[in-house]
């Protein structure tokens, strides 16, 4: 089976309210009516409990783990962590972007914003869209060959306070690190970190992190220029049951 086909395949019960009454007495009763309603847990920042492991003692990937298919790095990339400056963010949704991709960047050869794209793996691309919202890819498979796959979405594990400055938002829901350009953003690049190497102490760098138990797949987002086998390829993934990914999340499903 070829890796294109492996991924072609392709509600949570609110905490209930619970309320207490006394039981039905025959005669009149001062005991009064009590109701308990049970407060809902606060969502954590993170889908997994890593808040107990020392950052500083997390290991940087190697080159190795990126020079691989895009579409084989794409799921490993899911739990994997983030850091420049005091901020560090657990990768939570992806897009992979292939050779012969017509979605791909790549596709228009080498020029001047593409190049690092056709770099080794383990590099950064870091492209403008719109002219406002700066894209981080991590550079997939060997030199040349021009693969990447782009950061959707984050959840924040340090620095939130940093985050929420460079976002301009004071809050800490996903809303705020749910798209491409929020994770730009939030991780404080331009496109001068393009081609910036992930896997040197310093700067920003692609640190090790918890695999999760379960997946999402689905569609690439907003490539409706590609071909129809591109446009409908299951090349977005995220993480199961967190709620740090971006919309729209309805065309997500397990594997």
């Amino acid at each position: 089976m070829s890796k294109t086909q492996r991924f072609k395949r392709v509600g949570k019960l609110k905490q209930p309210i619970s309320t207490t009454e006394p039981e039905h007495e025959t005669r009149p009763s001062l005991r009064s009516k009590s109701v308990t309603i049970r407060a809902k847990p606060k969502p954590k920042l993170n889908p997994f409990p890593i808040s107990d492991i020392p950052i500083d003692k997390l290991t940087i990937l190697p080159p190795e783990f990126c020079q691989i298919d895009s579409l084989d790095l794409a799921p490993r990339l899911l739990g994997k962590l983030l850091r420049k400056d005091d901020v560090v963010l657990q990768i939570t949704e992806v897009e992979a972007y292939r050779p012969n991709d017509s979605a791909c960047h790549g596709r228009f050869g080498i020029t001047a914003r593409t190049a690092p794209v056709f770099g080794a793996g383990g590099h950064a691309y870091v492209y403008l869209c719109y002219g406002l919202h700066s894209m981080l890819n991590v550079v997939a498979d060997k030199e040349g060959v021009g693969a990447a796959v782009l950061i959707r979405s984050c959840a924040p594990i340090c620095g939130l306070e940093t985050i929420q400055q460079r976002r301009g938002q004071k809050t800490d829901k996903p809303v705020l690190l749910s798209g491409p350009g929020k994770v730009g953003q939030a991780l404080g690049l331009t496109t001068e970190w393009s081609n910036h190497c992930l896997y040197t102490p310093g700067g920003l760098e692609l640190l090790d992190g918890p695999e999760p138990e379960k997946i999402l797949i689905g569609p690439r987002v907003g490539i409706e220029y590609a071909l129809p086998e591109h446009v409908n390829a299951l090349w977005r993934f995220a993480i199961a049951g967190t709620p740090w990914i971006s919309a729209p999340k309805n065309t997500l499903r397990p594997p």
